[in-house]
């Protein structure tokens, strides 16, 4: 899980769940800092994952908030023609998310309410961002 990468830096682990029981595989995170706010992490991750997508463009994009124009597939979004994602479109997206209860942030053991609240993240430190999932009939 969680725990100091080799220049002793504390890495957070991530986790994605839905409230359906769907969880991805866990991926870990430099953080620099061992306090930070949920506004940070969320930017952070969401950074990472269009990163990792601009290096490589592949059909689906696998993050936290569906891309403009994207389609929501298994797995993923699927691009509607190759290209880069803008990062910090997606970060207000992510946030709107966050803010309009699209997905729940837990630290720890903790459901994080507050954007700017102040967080301390430990080497052992697990965050589950838990998308919320329709009812069917509800």
């Amino acid at each position: 899980m969680a725990g100091r990468n080799v220049i002793g830096m504390p890495y957070v682990t991530f986790v994605d769940e839905t409230t359906a029981g769907e969880r991805t595989a866990a991926w870990a995170l430099d953080i620099a800092g061992e306090r930070t706010t949920p506004r940070e992490l969320i930017g952070r991750r969401v950074r990472h994952e269009v990163a990792e997508y601009n290096a490589r463009t592949p059909r689906v994009f696998q993050g936290l908030v569906q891309p403009e124009r994207a389609e929501r597939v298994p797995g993923g979004y699927a691009m509607p023609a190759p290209g880069r994602v803008d990062a910090e479109a997606q970060v207000e997206r992510a946030l709107r998310a966050f803010q309009g209860n699209g997905f729940l942030l837990l630290v720890g053991d903790r459901q994080v309410t507050e954007l700017d609240e102040e967080i301390e993240l430990t080497a052992d430190t697990a965050v589950t961002f838990l998308k919320l999932v329709a009812l069917v009939g509800g």
